[in-house]
């Protein structure tokens, strides 16, 4: 997994609840979209910055035709 993604263990450490029906919903009660897979909620580090209103540093896309 890329170290982009947070995943249901990193996020009980992160918000400090130990079951999963907790950690939804402290997530969803500060705005973070999550998925719930198989194994449990999982995330991005972008959606966690996104719902705390911080952008990108650059909106700049590249095509994969540049390489």
């Amino acid at each position: 997994m890329s170290s982009n993604v947070l995943i249901f263990e990193d996020l009980q450490r992160i918000t400090g609840y130990q079951r999963r029906s907790d950690v939804e919903r402290s997530l969803i009660e500060q705005g973070v979209r999550l998925f719930r897979g198989r194994t449990g909620p999982w995330t991005t580090l972008d959606l966690i910055n996104q719902a705390a209103g911080l952008t990108p540093a650059s909106n700049e896309r590249y095509e994969p035709d540049i390489l």
